[in-house]
C-alpha cells in the first residue's frame, strides 16, 4: 500500500512506470489484501437501506416517472457511484432536488427521452471531471443554493399535497395553488388520514422520550411511518391506490433523444448543473461530518470532489441507461451512513446490493405501500428543504434578496432560470457592496480631525474620498478609520500621497481600522515603511540612524525587540482568542512536519497554516536517523514517537528544499570522510544512506515533473526525501500506525527560488507540482450543507 497521496491520477497508459524489480528494491513488497467488510459498514448500510426504499419509491412516485425507475436509480447510485466516487461516505441515488427537473422533463419529453437526458447529463459530468472543474461549482453563492433548494422544496410539497388528498398533482406550481381551494373541499377522507398518518410518525417518532425511545431511535423513522401507514391500511381494507410495480420484462429503457435540439441541450445542462452542484455540496457536507469522527481512516475523511464528479457521470450514464432516475449524492442517507458508524465506501455498495435485493424479493410487500403514504414522506422532505436555519443564516449575511428572487425563480420559472436570475442577483448585490462606500469628516471637542470609510475602498470612491480629505486643514491632527477588507491601488496611491502631503505641512496623519484601532505605525517606530496592506516579502526598511553607535543596541538585538513589539502592537490582538483556545485544550495538530532549520523555510507560510495545525520538527538537512544508529540525538526519534502515538496525528510530511546546504555538504565531503568529525559532521552520517541511494544505479531515480533536476544538489535533496521516508517506516510506531490504516506519509519538496512546492508520487518517484487553485467551501445546504476548512 502507497503511504504517499498521489497528486494526479495515474494514467494507465504511461510507459515509465517502474517495473516489478525496481519497486521492490527499495520497498518491503505489499501484504496480499483481503477483501473485508467491518461490521460497522453492515449495520450502516442496512439503516441507509431502511431509509433509502421508500424515499426512492416516493420521489418517482413525484416525478411521474415508473416507481421501479428510483430502485434502479438507488442501486446504480450505490453501487456504482459507491465504488468510483470520490466521496467514501457519501450515498447517491435519486434526489429530491432533482424532482422538479425530471417531471418537467418527463411532462415535456416522455420517459424514454428523460433517461436519454440522464445518459447525456453523465457524459457532461464526465468531461467536467476529466476537467477538473469540481471546485468552480462551490463558488456559487450559498444563498442560491440555498434558495434552489428552497424553490424546490415547495414545489414538492404543493404537488404532493393534491396526492395526499386523493387528488391528481396539475403540471405547474401556480396551477397547483389555484387547484389546492378545490382539492381541499373534495378531499378523500381515506387518503388524506393515511398522509396524517405518516406525517405525525415521522415527526414525533425522532421525539420519543426515555431509554425505550433511544433504542426505538435507531430505526428509521421514514420506514416506521410507511409501515404504520401499510399497516393500517391493510387492517381497516382502505381502498386506495398503492405501489405497482410493473414486470421487469416490461421495463422501460433509455431511448434516442426525442425532441428540438436546443430543448434537449437545456435539459441535459440543467440536470448536469442541479446533479453536479448536489452532489459536490453534498460530498463537502460529509466531509464537515467526517472531521468529527476520530475512527475514521484518512482516505474517508476527505473527499476528491474531480473523482466525485466522474463517480456521478458513470452512475448516471448507467441508470439513465437502465431506466433509472437522474442520480446525485444525498445528504438525508448520507448523513445517516455517517452517523450510523459507517467507516469506508463498502456501507455505500452493500445499501445498493440490498436494494437489488428488495427490488427481485419484497415486490409483494412494497407492493401494498398506499401512494399517499408515499406523497407524505415526499412532502415532507420538501418541507425541510425550506430550511429556517438557511434563512437566518443569509439574513445574517444580508443575501435575503438573492434568497427571496431564487426561491420565486424556480418556483415560477424552473430551476435553471431561477438559479440564473439568482447568480445575477447575488453578482448585482456584490457589485452594489463593492461601489457603495461611505465616507464622514467630523471635528472632535479637541480639534482632532476624523474621516471615517465605511465599505470597500475602491477607484470609484477616490473622488468623493479626496473630496472629504481636502477639507482637512493644514496643520491639523487627523484619524483616517478604515472600516473595510479592501483597498485598491488607486485608493491607496491616494490616501498616501495625501497623507505625505499633509505631513508636509505640519500635520499629523494616524490610519485606524473599525473602532479606531491604529493599524499602522508612527513615524518613529521601526519598520516605518511597512503599512497593514504590504504583503509578506523580505523587505528592509531604513534604520534610526540618530543614536551614537556606542550606545546604538546591537543589530540583531534591535530586530528581535521590533519585532516582538510590531507582534504585539498588531499580531496579538488578533490571535489572542485563538491562542486561548489552544492553550485551554491543548495542541491537536493534525500533521507533523519534518524540514530543513534552513531559514528560507516558512513552514506556516508554505502551507498556510495556523497555530496549533502543524506539529514540526526542524533540523539540518531535514534527516530521520535510523532506530538505534549511531547518534547521541534521540531528538527526532522523539518527536515522531510523541505525535503519532500521543498527539495521534494522521500524517507525517518529510519536506526537502533547493540549495540546501546540508545536501552541498554531504556531496562536498562525505560523512566517512578523514578528519575530525565535528558535530556536524556526525550529524551528516544519517545522510549516507540518501548518497548511497544516489549512487545506485539499480535503484530509480526521483525527479521533478516537467524537467529533471537542475543539479546534483537537486538531486541529492530529492533523493533524500525518498530516503527519509524509508527510515520513517523503520520507526516502531509509524510502521504500527501504517498498518492500522491511521497514518500517511507524504514527500515534498519546496523550490526556494520559484516559490513552488512539489508533492511526491511515490509510485513512480515524481513530485508533481502543486497547481494555485482556489478553493472556497462555504455553507450551503437545503438538504446539502458544505463548509471545510483546507
Amino acid at each position: 500500500m502507497t503511504a504517499c497521496v498521489p497528486t494526479r491520477p495515474s494514467d494507465p497508459d504511461r510507459t515509465d512506470e517502474p517495473t516489478a524489480t525496481a519497486r521492490t528494491a527499495h520497498s518491503p513488497p505489499p501484504a496480499p489484501r483481503r477483501f473485508r467488510i467491518a461490521g460497522a459498514d453492515l449495520s450502516a448500510s442496512i439503516a441507509v437501506f431502511l431509509i433509502a426504499l421508500p424515499l426512492s419509491l416516493g420521489i418517482a412516485l413525484a416525478t411521474g416517472a415508473p416507481l421501479e425507475a428510483g430502485l434502479v436509480a438507488a442501486a446504480v447510485g450505490g453501487l456504482l457511484a459507491g465504488l468510483l466516487g470520490g466521496a467514501a461516505l457519501q450515498v447517491s441515488g435519486p434526489a429530491a432536488g432533482l424532482t422538479v427537473v425530471t417531471a418537467e422533463l418527463i411532462q415535456r419529453y416522455g420517459w424514454r427521452t428523460t433517461c436519454a437526458i440522464t445518459v447525456l447529463a453523465g457524459v457532461a459530468q464526465l468531461g467536467l471531471g476529466c476537467l477538473r472543474v469540481a471546485r468552480t461549482a462551490l463558488a456559487v453563492s450559498p444563498a442560491v443554493v440555498h434558495g434552489m433548494l428552497a424553490g424546490i422544496g415547495v414545489t414538492i410539497a404543493v404537488a404532493q399535497l393534491h396526492i395526499v388528498l386523493g387528488g391528481t398533482p396539475e403540471s405547474a406550481v401556480l396551477a397547483n395553488v389555484a387547484a389546492l381551494p378545490a382539492q381541499l373541499l373534495h378531499a378523500q377522507p381515506a387518503a388524506y388520514g393515511v398522509g396524517l398518518l405518516t406525517l405525525a410518525v415521522l415527526f414525533s417518532w425522532p421525539r420519543l422520550p426515555g431509554r425505550a425511545g433511544r433504542l426505538l431511535r435507531k430505526v428509521p423513522a421514514a420506514l416506521v411511518a410507511v409501515t404504520s401507514a401499510t399497516v393500517v391500511t391493510a387492517l381497516f381494507g382502505l381502498t386506495l391506490p398503492k405501489v405497482d410495480l410493473p414486470s421487469w420484462s416490461s421495463h422501460a429503457l433509455a431511448g434516442l433523444p426525442d425532441g428540438p435540439v436546443l430543448g434537449i441541450a437545456a435539459a441535459v445542462l440543467t440536470t448536469t448543473l442541479v446533479c453536479s452542484v448536489q452532489s459536490l455540496l453534498g460530498a463537502v457536507a460529509v466531509d464537515k461530518l467526517a472531521a468529527s469522527r476520530s475512527d475514521l481512516p484518512p482516505t474517508a475523511r476527505r473527499s476528491n470532489l474531480n473523482r466525485e464528479l466522474l463517480g456521478q457521470g458513470a452512475a448516471n450514464i448507467v441508470s439513465g441507461s437502465l431506466g433509472g432516475l437522474p442520480v446525485a449524492g444525498v445528504a438525508v442517507r448520507s448523513t445517516a451512513n455517517v452517523n450510523a458508524g459507517a467507516v469506508s465506501r463498502n456501507s455505500t455498495m452493500l445499501h445498493g446490493v440490498w436494494v437489488v435485493a428488495a427490488t427481485l424479493l419484497l415486490v409483494p410487500v412494497l407492493e401494498l405501500i398506499p401512494l399517499a403514504s408515499l406523497a407524505a414522506l415526499v412532502m415532507a422532505v420538501g418541507i425541510q428543504m425550506v430550511s429556517l436555519h438557511h434563512i437566518r443564516t443569509v439574513t445574517r449575511h444580508r443575501e435575503v434578496l438573492v434568497y427571496v428572487v431564487t426561491t420565486l425563480g424556480v418556483v415560477v420559472l424552473g430551476v435553471l432560470a431561477g438559479v440564473g436570475l439568482g447568480v445575477a442577483v447575488a453578482v448585482a448585490v456584490a457589485l452594489h457592496r463593492l461601489a457603495r462606500t461611505r465616507i464622514t469628516h467630523e471635528e472632535d471637542a479637541r480639534g482632532a480631525h476624523h474621516v471615517r470609510v465605511r465599505g470597500q475602498l475602491t477607484f470609484l470612491a477616490v473622488p468623493r474620498l479626496s473630496r472629504v480629505l481636502h477639507h482637512v486643514p493644514h496643520g491639523a491632527q487627523c484619524v483616517v478609520e478604515l472600516d473595510g477588507s479592501f483597498m485598491d491601488h488607486a485608493a491607496y496611491e491616494a490616501l498616501q500621497d495625501w497623507e505625505k502631503t499633509h505631513t508636509a505641512q505640519g500635520g499629523q496623519v494616524e490610519l485606524a481600522g473599525r473602532g479606531g484601532r491604529r493599524i499602522a505605525e508612527p513615524a518613529r517606530a521601526s519598520h516605518s515603511c511597512c503599512r497593514p496592506w504590504t504583503p509578506w516579502r523580505n523587505h528592509h526598511c531604513d534604520r534610526p540612524t540618530a543614536a551614537a553607535p556606542e550606545t546604538a543596541p546591537p543589530r540583531g538585538a534591535y530586530q528581535l525587540a521590533s519585532g516582538i513589539s510590531a507582534f504585539q502592537r498588531t499580531t496579538a490582538p488578533l490571535v489572542r482568542g485563538e491562542l486561548a483556545r489552544l492553550a485551554a485544550e491543548g495542541q491537536q495538530p493534525t500533521q507533523l512536519f519534518l524540514t530543513c532549520a534552513d531559514s528560507r523555510l516558512v513552514t506556516s507560510m508554505i502551507t498556510s497554516s495556523g497555530p496549533g495545525d502543524l506539529f514540526v520538527v526542524r533540523n539540518v538537512g531535514n534527516l530521520v536517523p535510523l532506530p538505534g544508529a549511531e547518534s547521541g540525538d534521540d531528538s527526532v526519534a522523539a518527536a515522531i514517537e510523541y505525535a503519532v502515538d500521543v498527539l495521534k496525528v494522521q500524517s507525517i510530511t518529510v519536506c526537502g528544499h533547493s540549495g540546501c546546504g546540508a545536501m552541498q555538504a554531504l556531496l562536498s565531503t562525505p560523512p566517512a570522510g578523514a578528519g575530525a568529525l565535528t558535530p556536524l559532521k556526525r550529524w551528516l552520517r544519517h545522510g549516507a544512506p540518501s548518497l548511497a541511494r544516489l549512487a545506485d544505479e539499480g535503484l530509480p531515480g526521483a525527479r521533478l515533473a516537467g524537467r529533471a533536476p537542475a543539479d546534483e544538489v537537486e538531486r541529492l535533496g530529492l533523493t533524500n526525501v525518498v530516503q527519509q521516508l524509508e527510515h520513517l517506516r523503520a520507526h516502531g510506531s509509524v510502521a504500527a500506525a501504517l498498518a492500522q490504516g491511521t497514518l500517511e506519509l507524504h514527500g515534498m519538496y519546496f523550490h526556494v527560488g520559484e516559490a513552488q512546492a512539489y508533492l511526491l508520487e511515490e509510485s513512480d518517484l515524481v513530485f508533481g507540482q502543486v497547481a494555485a487553485a482556489p478553493f472556497d467551501e462555504s455553507e450551503v445546504g437545503g438538504e446539502v450543507t458544505g463548509g471545510a476548512r483546507s
